[in-house]
């Protein structure tokens, strides 16, 4: 080999390991809660090294009635272009309107409970999970907890999915002002195939308060 070549490899083996490098630096993000305050929102960083899909079932499914499904598209800042790899994090009540915990699990599920799941969107943007209805607690309607965590690190609160049918929802509930994500979270059901389907798509950072 003579020097000419030799240069060219370790050209490349040092291109190689930069490029090693700032791939590393790139995929590693440092999670910074946006939006204010969120007690408990720190669940959606507690998957820890499972393989998440963009469909997935919570706890007790099978065996609860009535049973959900409730799917939808997150949308990046633009409204248009589908968000790829942003987790999605839902918890809610039983059918008692308790957050039921197990054994002596500690942490954030100490307080909210084990009805819960992580989701991540693929290329389309597309969100599914199956779960079955809570119930109502404390004057509040039925409702489910969203917490989103996007791919740069940042996470935050989302308004609530609820129930149009819902006898306590209000016209604020109804008709906020600047809803998080861009949506109001009102599920309209329709049955199919014995469950109860619902939609709703989200807007990354749409009125997140100090998003940017």
């Amino acid at each position: 080999m003579n020097i000419y070549s030799q240069s060219t490899l370790i050209l490349l083996v040092l291109c190689f390991n930069l490029a090693s490098c700032i791939s590393q630096e790139n995929s590693k993000f440092k999670p910074r809660l946006v939006g204010g305050t969120c007690e408990g929102c720190e669940a959606v960083l507690d998957y820890g090294d499972r393989e998440l899909s963009s469909i997935d079932t919570l706890p007790e499914f099978e065996k609860t009635e009535p049973k959900l499904k409730v799917t939808g598209t997150i949308f990046e800042k633009d409204g248009k272009t589908p968000a790829k790899g942003v987790v999605l994090f839902v918890h809610h009540t039983n059918r008692d309107g308790v957050y039921p915990k197990r054994g002596d699990k500690g942490g954030w599920e100490s307080e909210y409970g084990y009805i819960h799941q992580w989701i991540k969107t693929g290329a389309d943007g597309k969100y599914t999970f199956y779960t079955f209805k809570p119930e109502r607690y404390g004057g509040l309607p039925a409702h489910i907890h969203p917490i989103i965590l996007e791919p740069n690190g940042k996470y935050y609160w989302l308004d609530s999915f609820l129930f149009a049918e819902d006898p306590q929802l209000t016209d604020e509930h109804r008709n906020p002002n600047s809803p998080r994500g861009g949506s109001n979270g009102i599920l309209y059901l329709k049955k199919e195939n014995g469950i109860w389907v619902g939609k709703r798509d989200f807007i990354l950072g749409k009125n997140v308060p100090g998003y940017e």
